[in-house]
Formats: C-alpha cells, sequence, structure tokens
C-alpha cells in the first residue's frame, strides 16, 4: 500500500489535475453540465479510495480457521438417518 506521504501526494496531484481539467473546460467554453460531468469524474476516485481505506482490513487466514466453530450441530432427523441409509446401500 501507499504510504501516508505518497498518499498525500497523490491526492493533490489528482485535485490539480481536476482543477486543470475544469479550468480548460471553462476556458473552452464548455457547458456547465459537462464541467460538472468532469468534476463528478475527476472526484469519484478519490472518494472511492478514501471509503476503501477506512474500511477494516479481511481477517486473515488463521483469523477465519480461528472463528469455525467446531461445535456438533443438532443430531439427523430420522428423514435424513433413512436417506444417509439408501444413499450407502
Amino acid at each position: 500500500m501507499l504510504t501516508t506521504k505518497y498518499r498525500s501526494s497523490l491526492i493533490g496531484v489528482s485535485m490539480a489535475a481536476v482543477a486543470l481539467i475544469i479550468t480548460v473546460g471553462m476556458a473552452t467554453g464548455a457547458n456547465l453540465s459537462t464541467i460538472v460531468l468532469l468534476l463528478a469524474l475527476g472526484v469519484a476516485p478519490a472518494i472511492v479510495s478514501v471509503v476503501i481505506a477506512g474500511s477494516a482490513s479481511p481477517p486473515n487466514v488463521a483469523e477465519i480457521l480461528h472463528a469455525v466453530d467446531m461445535t456438533p450441530g443438532p443430531p439427523p432427523s430420522p428423514t435424513q438417518e433413512r436417506l444417509a441409509s439408501l444413499c450407502s446401500e
């Protein structure tokens, strides 16, 4: 993953790129809806990365294996016993 130093510079570069796109759009006389669309497209990756970075990390293999419940379940019903005996014949 990116370190904090690189992450902050990446955010700064992306915001500068968004500002440049909006400035060029306004200078060329683009419609307001086009400028808003470009702004949304430029800001969306930053929002997604903030949401992903704020979430909890996925569990590792040891945590998954430790969380498995090894207690025996309820006894099989008579129907399940009958089906098991039919399948074993």
